[in-house]
Order: structure tokens, then C-alpha cells, then sequence
């Protein structure tokens, strides 16, 4: 073959080589299922023996004698390539399983995760992929899934730390993974009624039931629906139904204790819990009542997850996690029958149930040692509101932290199939509703019903039920149309004209008139700083709350979150005259601010040494970010990073460079579309248009300052100060890029996470195209709409950058210097998340209130992934569990001493208000203490101050006592 044919041979094998690699869409894959459902074999090819000296027979040839082997279907080629293409497991066989493989550690059990899934998606979609292949006779051998499932958790359960660590999932996937001939009967009778549901939507109120308040009563309730119904069923419906009485009678059957009792009697040993099992089986059963039996069943499931490791053999250990199963069954089961009378009754009862969170895997056993003394049994005659409170508080936080654990370990696994197959977002709720959770929900919704009567305190959101589970944040009013995003946050393209509800907040959030969240992130991320500086009303609600306002989005509301919490939403045809006020023209101007330039320095183009700066170069050589940094680097010497700044005049210095294709320089370019913009407001064109305007220029500067030739003379000197600065050659030390404008900071404006951080940049040119990146992200649409809505001045953007070494910190985050939300000026709020960037992006992040002696644990890390800086630079991935808290005694005690230094020395330094509060970035590397910013805290004194918010706070006497047997 002539040369140029062969090389052109290889070029197309490569190529082919290359698309055959390629994963597959999520399209391709939907239409992937669809193909799977309708054929008789699905996603399996045909049947084989497969022995085991690592031959493949036909289904009449069997293993040679003396040769083990077992009968199953194999894989389509396709079903393989989606497994090697795109890790996705359809159909998965256990049988076929390599347990280590199946496990999929270095994916966070991604494998074993799907299958769960697959199986949820079966129950609810009449067989899935398995359509019609689940009666493929001989593809699946029932016994032979149990035997591996056996073989499988005496492997997996031999390792104590794999035990500790992955504790709530292993203990879920003994739901799904076939190893004792028990299925999961919950999931099969919610999936049945929701089957019929969707079929007969006159059972729909039904199926709610099932779903939402399980209880025995549920059996008689489908009985008698079938009979009255019984002429418009047709013959696959009352099948359905019949199927439905069978689980049901199977779910409500009572728990077989004298078997319980034989298979702890089975464990060898003598530990506590064993012992504790058996008089249990001996002393109760199942007509004992539940408010006796249930405090027993949540110590046994606490000291069964605390003791499991005593037990020394993996199948004895496999045998007490079955056991804590049909514990949690019964607790399940008995929580309908508590009917609290009086308060003493409702506490008892939330405490045990929260107790039982622990015992089930959704807390941490650290988690609940540092709350359960918030809200542990009462002893007294009398309580005050202020306790109570506390222990609402607390409880609500528990069952936010239940459900936010089951969404962290299965979020990914949810996300990536929602791509393809919608109905896989149902599977977290599943998971929730089929825990303590739910009745600890219910619970503590009374709690929260009781609390609120007493205190005068009413929420008044759109007449849905469980409103005590929504609680204000941010103080602050707004009216438009209201937006409720069940899905993906990120995706929705949001107006400042609207009222949004999420499930968790978007990190990258765009002006909007309201917000309300499920997962509300935490207290000191970006997004929520922005909302409480800017009298953004902000409020965390529940998942069943934002499924009930399902039916409003779209509605024009109004919207309304007190300073003490108290929370409004109604329709905008409801306002009363004093509301409808607020937005008259002269009520609702909005106040810009305006940025100070008169000081600042355009003529100061060299670069800078951050030691050489302080907190007076703010807005006049540099932003505040630098300044700031300059002035803690004086105080904390050993705390701060060496650092250079590239002040504003050499951004203006290159923005006077030509700029290509335009015959003018970048700054004209730039001024003359803001004069442009505002002929056009005078001509009377509409905001919008002028925004899109903008926005469109906006986007052809951005690209040409990417595109922007540094100037030789700058990038000397920069090459020159790496070596000064930080004693290597730009090349070769990692460093943090970060846009520091005189737009931020501001008295009245925060600007918090507005511009670009780049993280970990080492290579000389990523530094340089670095450079341009930063200039140009003031001119981002994200940003450029922040300015436009609350600065007067928002052209007179001037971008400095601080450039700092990479501290590769184990866990990072941010410290307000005084209590929010929680706590008083004296104490500090800090949110920390694992690796580098922790918390400011809003992740669930360990949140704790420290004050002068004491901690307060305000949410638990729900993170599972994280970012580390390699010296090589960029970041690497990492995924962490949350079996141990990230802050320990000896960090906590290094940040009480730093925000005193920092309270006592900066007002001095920079006299300024003595009693501010401040905003820091931080992080620890092997407990030592790194400052990475400091900024002032910013709250929006307007909303704090408001007469109308003042006049829908509760009017109430914290140090009033209540009754314990007050009746409910």
C-alpha cells in the first residue's frame, strides 16, 4: 500500500476509533429506552451459562461436570457500550457482577446507586426497560441474585471504616439489593398507588395519603374507594387495586418478633445491643403502644448503628442491619398511632423521632450529639416561647439535614438520569417519604402550629397547609410574577421583575425581585449575602411547600418577609391599601448609589506590592479586595499570603490601546455605548430594549479585551514581580487571579461574587489571557444588571486584580463577624465546605454560631464533592462523606481569636465604625489559619427598618412560659 494511502487508513481507524468512543447523547439514549420497552428481551441479548472456569454455553450445554456455573441473560452490545461509554447500567444483573466493580468507589457508588434507581424506575413504569423483557423467562434467576446479594455484603461489610462511612447507604441499598428474600414493600405500595393515580385520577387524593400520612386506615380507605368505584374500573385497574390490598395487607402486617428475636439470638457475642434486642422482643410487641414503644425502637436503631462494628463477622453484621430494617419498619408503622394530647407529649415525641434520624443514617451520630441536647425531653412544669422556639428551630434543621442527606448522596446519580428520563427525579422524594422524615416532618409541622398560635406568629402563604415549616431569612418586599423551579436552578434565565422559588439556589444568581428556597444553602454564600444587603426578600420553605405552590406559578404575588421571619405571599388582587402603597412611585424609588471616582488614581500603571498598600488604596490605586488584604497582611503577617496588585491605571492605561475593527480605543468604545444607551432612555425606547442593547455591546467588548495584545512592558514588569514577590518565576507558582473593582464594598453594596476569581493558575500564558479574562468580567451580563439596577454610576467600572499564591487548604470558608439570624453582635457566623472556595458559592456547608464559650452546630457539610489546588495547577475533584465535622475545637478557638484582633485593630487601623461587622474569607491547612479577604458586612438598613415589615412582625414576649400539658 502507497505511503500516503496507509497513513490515510491509520487517520480514518483513529477516527472511527474516536466517534466509536464517544458517549452517547442524552436523545440517543432516550430513544435507547423507548427501543428497550418495546422489545421482548430489552436491554438483554440472549441466555447463557456462564461457568465458572470463564466459558460461555448455550442454554442446553450446560458446565462441564465438576465446573460451576449459573443460567442469566447477557448484555446487547449497546447495553455494554453505554456501560463503558457513559457508566450508565441498565437492567443491571446482579449474578454477572464483579462486587468490587459494582461498589464503584471511585465514582461514589454510582453503580450501586443505579440500580436503586433502575429498580424505582420499574416499580413506577411498569417494568421501565423491562417492559416487556419482565417476562423474558431464565434471564434473571431470582435465586442467584440472592446469593450474590449474601456474597456481596459479607465482602462490603468486613471493612469498619467502608461501614462508617457510607453508613446511610449501605443501609438503603439493603432496600433494593436482593439478599433475604424481603423487597422493598414501601417503595412497591407507593409506586402502585401512584400507577392507579395516574390511570384513575379520582384516586389521586388517595394515592396523596399513601404518600404523604401513611397509617393502617389507608388499607380500609383503598378497599372501600375499589368498591364505590367498582363500575368504572376496568378489569387491569381492579388488578391493580387487588395488588394494592395485597401490599398493603403485607406493609400493615404485624412485625414477626419471635423471628426478629431467633436472628439476634444468631449473632455471636455479648455486646449491649444484642442483649438490648432480645429483652426488646421479649418485653414488647406489636400492640404496644407506640409512645412506649417507639422512644425503645429509636435507642435500638442508634446503639445497632453504634455497636455494629463489635460484631465480628460481616454476615452477623449483615443479620443486625436487617434487623435495624424491620425496626425502622415498625417505627414506621407506629408513628400514626402517636396522637400527642398535650405539649409535653408533642416534644417527647419529636425527640424520639429526631433521635431515630441518627439511627437511620440521615444524621450523623456527631450531628445528633451536638443538637440533641437542644431539644432532649423536658422535665420542668413549664417552658419558655424562647426555648420553644430553639427547638423548633432546631427539629425543623433536622428534618431539612434528613432529606438534604439523601440528596447528596443521590443527587448525581438523579441529575444524570433526569437528562434522559424525567421521572428518575422522583426517586430522593421516594427515599425521603420513606423514612423518619416524613412523620418527623409532620411532627414537627405541628410543633410549629402550636409555637405560631401561642407567639401571635402567622405566616400568610396562598392558604397552603404546613406553613410553620417556612421561615423568613432576609427582611424585605416585592411584587411580581411568582416562578416556582422544581428542576435545575442554574438553567432558568431569571427576570428582576419576578418572584422565584427553588429547590436550592442557583450559585450564579441574577437580579431578581424575590426568592424562596427548599435547600437554602447556607447563611454566608454569596447569593444570600447579596439578598440581605440589597432588601431582597429571602425565605427557605419545604419540599411539600413548594409542591402546593406548584398551581400559583405564573400568578402575579406579592411577597413579604419580616425582619423577625414572619413570611407573605398572596395574590397581588388580595394587597391591602398600606401594601399597594409601597409601590407607588414615590415609595418604591429606588435609591441608587453612587460610586466615588473623584480620588481614584488612573496614572499609578506599575505594579504594585501588596505589602506596599493598605485599606486607604481602596477606590483611589486599587479595589478593596487588595486594600484590604494589604491591611491584613500589616496585622497578620504570618496569616496572609505575599501578594501583587495591578491597580486600575494600567486597565485604563490598555483600555486606551485601538481597539480592532471599531476605529477607536476600548474606552471610547465602551463610553460611547453608555451614551448611546441613555439618548435612547431620553428618546423613550423601553428599558428592555436598551438593556439588550447594552448587553449586545457588552459582549463584542468582552471578546476584545480577550483578545487584547498586553503590553510588552506590562508583562516585563509582571514577570519581574513574580520573581520579587513570590521568589519563582511566573510559570512556576500557582496563584489566584481575582477581579477587585471600586464598584464593591461599597457603605451600601456589597457586590459579593459579582466578578471572576480564576483559581490555581500557573502557566505564564493562562496568567496572561488570565489578566484580560478578569478586566472583562465586570462587562458580564450577570454583573453588568447587579450595577445597572443599584449603582448611578455603574460605567465607571474600574477593575484592579490582586494576585495571590495558592494556599492548598483542607477545608475553607467565610466568617461574618457577628451573629445572623442567630445569636448578637459579639458572636460570629462561620460556614465552612471541604478543599478551596468553600461556602461563598453557596454550598451545604458546615454552619455553626460560636460565641465567647460555646458552638452551635446551624447545618451539618451535605457537600459531597470538593476541590483541591494541585501544584501543577487548576483543581482536582474529590468526593467526601460527612461521618466526622470539618471545624475542630482548635480552628474554632483560631477564629474567636482572629475576629477579636480583627474587631479591635481594623477600626483602629482604619477608623472607621468601631462597632462594624466584617465579611472574611479563610482557610485552614493543617490547622493553620490562612486570611485569603475582608470586607465589610453589609446588611440593607432600609428592609431592617421598614414600618410595614415592622408591623407584620409578631409582637411577642420571648421570656413568656407556657404550660407543658397545655392540650394541643
Amino acid at each position: 500500500m502507497p505511503k500516503v494511502l496507509l497513513v490515510l487508513f491509520i487517520a480514518v481507524l483513529l477516527n472511527a476509533f474516536t466517534v466509536k468512543a464517544q458517549e452517547y447523547t442524552s436523545a440517543s439514549i432516550k430513544q435507547t429506552i423507548q427501543d428497550f420497552k418495546k422489545d421482548p428481551r430489552g436491554p438483554y441479548l440472549r441466555i447463557r451459562w456462564f461457568c465458572e472456569d470463564g466459558t460461555m454455553r448455550e442454554p442446553k450445554d450446560p458446565c462441564p461436570e465438576g465446573v460451576d456455573g449459573i443460567q442469566h441473560a447477557s448484555y446487547k452490545p449497546l447495553t455494554e457500550n453505554l456501560a463503558e461509554r457513559n457508566h450508565l447500567f441498565f437492567g443491571e444483573i446482579l449474578a454477572a457482577a464483579d462486587k468490587n466493580k459494582f461498589w464503584d468507589e471511585a465514582q461514589e457508588q454510582s453503580r450501586l446507586k443505579q440500580y436503586q434507581l433502575n429498580k424505582y424506575l420499574q416499580s413506577v413504569d411498569n417494568g421501565w426497560i423491562l417492559e416487556k423483557a419482565q417476562f423474558y423467562r431464565g434471564a434473571i434467576q431470582s435465586e442467584d441474585e440472592e446469593a450474590w446479594g449474601i456474597e456481596f455484603y459479607e465482602w462490603l461489610l468486613k471493612d469498619d471504616a467502608r461501614l462508617d462511612k457510607n453508613y446511610y447507604v449501605i443501609r438503603q441499598s439493603l432496600k433494593d439489593i436482593p439478599h433475604s428474600g424481603d423487597d422493598n414493600i414501601a417503595q412497591r405500595m407507593r409506586s402502585e398507588s401512584k400507577v392507579i393515580a395516574e390511570e384513575f385520577p379520582k384516586f389521586m387524593d388517595v394515592r396523596v395519603k399513601i404518600h404523604g400520612q401513611p397509617e393502617v386506615s389507608d388499607l380500609a380507605l383503598v378497599q372501600n374507594f375499589r368498591q364505590e368505584y367498582s363500575d368504572e374500573l376496568t378489569p387491569e385497574l381492579k388488578e391493580q387495586f387487588d395488588a394494592l390490598v395485597a401490599t398493603l395487607n403485607e406493609y400493615y402486617a404485624p412485625i414477626n418478633l419471635e423471628r426478629l428475636k431467633n436472628q439476634v439470638a444468631s449473632i455471636k457475642g455479648d455486646f449491649d445491643v444484642k442483649q438490648q434486642l432480645l429483652k426488646f422482643t421479649t418485653d414488647f410487641d406489636n400492640n404496644t403502644p407506640a409512645y412506649d414503644i417507639i422512644p425503645e425502637i429509636s435507642d435500638l436503631l442508634c446503639n445497632i448503628r453504634t455497636q455494629v462494628t463489635q460484631v465480628k463477622k460481616a454476615s452477623e453484621r449483615l443479620t443486625l442491619l436487617d434487623v435495624s430494617l424491620k425496626l425502622e419498619e415498625m417505627l414506621l408503622k407506629k408513628a400514626a398511632d402517636w396522637e400527642p394530647e398535650d405539649l409535653r407529649d408533642l416534644l417527647d415525641k419529636n425527640y424520639y423521632l429526631s433521635y431515630a434520624t441518627a439511627g437511620t443514617g440521615l444524621l450523623e451520630v456527631w450531628e445528633w450529639e451536638e443538637v440533641a441536647s437542644v431539644i432532649a425531653p423536658i422535665n420542668y412544669t413549664t417552658v419558655s416561647l424562647a426555648e420553644l422556639n430553639s427547638i423548633l428551630n432546631t427539629s425543623r434543621s433536622i428534618v431539612q439535614w434528613s432529606a438534604a442527606m439523601a440528596k447528596a448522596n443521590y443527587d448525581a446519580v438523579v441529575e444524570k438520569y433526569a437528562e434522559f428520563e424525567p421521572l428518575a427525579m422522583g426517586f430522593i422524594d421516594d427515599r425521603v417519604r420513606s423514612s423518619v422524615a416524613l412523620p418527623l416532618g409532620k411532627t414537627v409541622s405541628e410543633l410549629g402550629d402550636f409555637i405560631s398560635n401561642k407567639s401571635n406568629l402567622e405566616n400568610d402563604v396562598m392558604q397552603i397547609d404546613e406553613q410553620s415549616a417556612i421561615h423568613g431569612l432576609n427582611p424585605g418586599y416585592a411584587l411580581g410574577e411568582l416562578v416556582v423551579v422544581s428542576g435545575n436552578p442554574d438553567a432558568v434565565e431569571v427576570s428582576n421583575k419576578k418572584i422565584y422559588i427553588f429547590k436550592r439556589p442557583p450559585s450564579d444568581l441574577k437580579p431578581v425581585a424575590g426568592i424562596a428556597t427548599v435547600d437554602e444553602g447556607n447563611l454566608v454564600s454569596h447569593v444570600q449575602l447579596l439578598a440581605r444587603n440589597l432588601g431582597i426578600p429571602n425565605a427557605a420553605l419545604s419540599d411539600k411547600n413548594l409542591e402546593d405552590l406548584q398551581e400559583f406559578n405564573g400568578e402575579e404575588v406579592f411577597y413579604a418577609v419580616s425582619n423577625k421571619g414572619t413570611v407573605i405571599l398572596k395574590p397581588a388582587d388580595e394587597m391591602t391599601s398600606e401594601e399597594k402603597a409601597l409601590f407607588s412611585s414615590e415609595e418604591r424609588k429606588q435609591t441608587k448609589i453612587a460610586v466615588p471616582i473623584e480620588k481614584i488614581q488612573l496614572d499609578q500603571k506599575s505594579i504594585l506590592n501588596m505589602r506596599d498598600i493598605d485599606a486607604s488604596a481602596s477606590g483611589i490605586l486599587s479595589g478593596p479586595k487588595a486594600a484590604n488584604l494589604g491591611q491584613l497582611k500589616k496585622m497578620f503577617p504570618d496569616h496572609v499570603v505575599e501578594g501583587l496588585v495591578i491597580p486600575f491605571g494600567i486597565f485604563r492605561d490598555h483600555m486606551n490601546l485601538p481597539m480592532p475593527g471599531q476605529g477607536k480605543s476600548y474606552w471610547e468604545f465602551l463610553t460611547e455605548m453608555f451614551e448611546t444607551a441613555e439618548a435612547k432612555r431620553q428618546a423613550g425606547t423601553p428599558d428592555a430594549q436598551v438593556v439588550d442593547y447594552q448587553l449586545a455591546k457588552l459582549a463584542t467588548l468582552r471578546d476584545a479585551i480577550n483578545a487584547m495584545q498586553l503590553k510588552p512592558a506590562f508583562v516585563s514588569e509582571l514577570r519581574n514581580s513574580f520573581a520579587s514577590i513570590f521568589g519563582k518565576p511566573i510559570g512556576q507558582a500557582p496563584v489566584f487571579l481575582r477581579s477587585d473593582t471600586n464598584m464593591e464594598d461599597l457603605k451600601e453594596f456589597t457586590g459579593a461574587g459579582l466578578n471572576l476569581t480564576l483559581f490555581n493558575v500557573v502557566e505564564e500564558q493562562k496568567i496572561l489571557d488570565g489578566i484580560k479574562k478578569v478586566w472583562a468580567s465586570p462587562y458580564t451580563e450577570r454583573s453588568f444588571k447587579w450595577r445597572q439596577v443599584y449603582l448611578s454610576n455603574p460605567e465607571n467600572v474600574f477593575p484592579s486584580i490582586l494576585v495571590i499564591p495558592s494556599v492548598d487548604v483542607d477545608y475553607s470558608g467565610v466568617m461574618i463577624t457577628k451573629g445572623i439570624n442567630e445569636g448578637t453582635d459579639e458572636d460570629l457566623t462561620v460556614a465552612f465546605s471541604r478543599g478551596a472556595g468553600g461556602a461563598v458559592d453557596g454550598q451545604a456547608a458546615e454552619t455553626r454560631l460560636v460565641t465567647a464559650n460555646t458552638t452551635k452546630l446551624l447545618a451539618p457539610a451535605r457537600q459531597p464533592d470538593y476541590i483541591r489546588l494541585p501544584v501543577s495547577g487548576g483543581t482536582k475533584g474529590y468526593s467526601t462523606s460527612f461521618e466526622a465535622s470539618i471545624l475542630n475545637e482548635k480552628n474554632i478557638q483560631s477564629l474567636r481569636e482572629v475576629a477579636d484582633e480583627i474587631r479591635s485593630k481594623i477600626p483602629e487601623e482604619t477608623n472607621s465604625d468601631p462597632k462594624a461587622a466584617y465579611d472574611v474569607e479563610l482557610g485552614f491547612q493543617d490547622d493553620k489559619l490562612w486570611l485569603f479577604q475582608i470586607r465589610p458586612f453589609v446588611e440593607n438598613k432600609n428592609a431592617l427598618s421598614n414600618g410595614y415589615l415592622d408591623s407584620i412582625s409578631p409582637k411577642t414576649n420571648p421570656d413568656e412560659y407556657i404550660e407543658m400539658d397545655s392540650k394541643l
